[in-house]
């Protein structure tokens, strides 16, 4: 649907396509000049989304750190870092995740309907909660839909984990992909991996467009352009110029 928010998914990975490692500590899969460019991705993104089991893991705050960025934000009447998203089917989500807790940006929390209820009681005002669709999760469509025509965002940076990542590629849903490669293998079997098995849309015979490559440092960024509405003159960050602006 055209109202449907642009969708960036950003993922780093080892060699051996793998998350993190199965240790309670996460494992830095970039360097600092590349979160450096998440962080410009983010400034230009309306909203950015992890799934629940991310929340729970890695307890992230979903901020853009660059004070400039954000300062740039406010000129443009926007909050200092854009919307937080996530989705969860069980609604096994703490209010004191930093998810909550962090920043005065809008907090929207998707879940089965019949969930809704009790997750908008156990958050109080800590987010808005969404209840969509009758069965015991949360489509990535019905998810983007809502997104685009009820909350007016417009790009939609999806960071992970496995899980979402792998439902938005297998319901052809991302628009451009942003792949980072670092230079190692990780090699454990319990360890979560950044795609799981699925029916996805690119094949041998469908192959994903790749536009663009670039060294930082010690890794390697492969971005590709996965839908028809991919724009190969945009940077990294979705921007055509210094003063592209994000969205509501």
């Amino acid at each position: 649907m055209d109202r449907r928010p642009y969708v960036t998914l950003s993922c780093a990975m080892s060699i051996d396509g793998y998350l993190d490692s199965a240790a309670p500590q996460r494992l830095a899969m970039s360097n600092a000049a590349d979160l450096d460019r998440v962080d410009d991705v983010r400034a230009h993104s309306d909203a950015i989304m992890v799934g629940a089991s991310t929340v729970r893991r890695d307890d992230p705050r979903l901020l853009v750190r660059d004070t400039a960025r954000r300062a740039r934000r406010v000129s443009l009447g926007r909050a200092e870092s854009p919307a937080k998203v996530t989705v969860t089917a069980s609604g096994d989500l703490s209010a004191d995740a930093a998810f909550f807790t962090t920043g005065e940006s809008a907090r929207l929390v998707y879940c089965p309907a019949d969930r809704a209820p009790a997750l908008r009681a156990r958050l109080g005002g800590l987010a808005t909660v969404v209840g969509l669709g009758t069965g015991d999760c949360v489509t990535m469509a019905e998810l983007l839909d809502d997104l685009g025509e009820q909350r007016g965002i417009r790009r939609l940076m999806v960071e992970g984990g496995g899980r979402v990542l792998t439902q938005f590629l297998e319901a052809d849903l991302v628009d451009e992909l942003h792949l980072v490669v670092a230079p190692f293998f990780v090699g454990e079997a319990d360890a979560p991996r950044a795609v799981g098995p699925g029916r996805f849309p690119w094949t041998p015979s469908r192959r994903a467009h790749l536009f663009d490559t670039r060294q930082i440092g010690d890794v390697v960024l492969l971005r590709y352009a996965l839908s028809g509405r991919c724009d190969l003159g945009r940077d990294a960050a979705g921007a055509t110029s210094p003063e592209d602006a994000p969205g509501p």
